[in-house]
């Protein structure tokens, strides 16, 4: 049985334990923080997580998990099979990294800690997600799902970096960032009605007022 390594509050510790309970793939959790000890290092070289430990080795970084779950696992695919296609969702994963969430971490400290943070930085930050958001807005199809009428990993990880996102732009802007995409908001409630995604939830709510996954 492979071993998942992170903590409920990481949100792309969730993606990762979303896609697995989609997937069907058995798995046993391992809960650690981020703290850069020599024993996360020598499992995680750049000292991050989630980590996924298996019979052949350990894999870090969410998108090389999912890929590597998709193909080494029974169970559905959340990938189509057109090459093209594919890469259409594998290319959606990365806006939602990169150009939403990413600049948005710049933000958690003032959104979720009470921590000031430069009028500058607000700003700079602001024109990225409105960008980042606009990237993903011309992307998605909404036919229901983000990528069309098959639900694909996309969908996973956007509720764990789009949602996420959204509410750091409610926290320091005031701003919705939602209601640029109202589809989105559709699929959202969509997508939180999944098993997996309310387990993930439900446990992410323990971890977080102290009671453990």
């Amino acid at each position: 049985m492979v071993k998942l390594y992170g903590h409920p509050i990481s949100n792309y510790y969730n993606i990762v334990k979303m896609c697995l309970l989609e997937k069907g793939v058995p798995f046993e959790e391992v809960q650690i923080g981020l703290e850069k000890t020599e024993a996360l290092l020598s499992k995680s070289p750049a000292g991050k997580i989630p980590f996924l430990e298996t019979d052949q080795g350990i894999l870090t970084e969410t998108d090389v998990i999912i890929e590597y779950m998709d193909v080494a696992f029974d169970g559905p695919s959340f990938f189509p099979a057109d090459p093209f296609a594919r890469a259409r969702v594998r290319e959606l994963m990365k806006y939602m990294e990169l150009y939403v969430e990413l600049p948005a971490r710049r933000l958690y400290g003032a959104a979720f800690q009470g921590k000031t943070v430069s009028d500058e930085e607000k700003e700079a930050v602001k024109l990225l997600l409105e960008k980042g958001f606009a990237a993903v807005k011309a992307r998605a199809k909404f036919g229901p799902y983000l990528m069309g009428k098959e639900l694909t990993y996309a969908d996973f990880y956007s509720m764990h970096s789009l949602a996420l996102a959204t509410r750091v732009t409610k926290a320091v802007y005031g701003w919705n960032s939602l209601n640029e995409m109202p589809e989105y908001k559709t699929l959202l409630k969509k997508l939180g009605e999944r098993e997996s995604s309310r387990k993930v939830a439900d446990d992410q709510m323990k971890a977080l007022s102290g009671g453990g996954a």
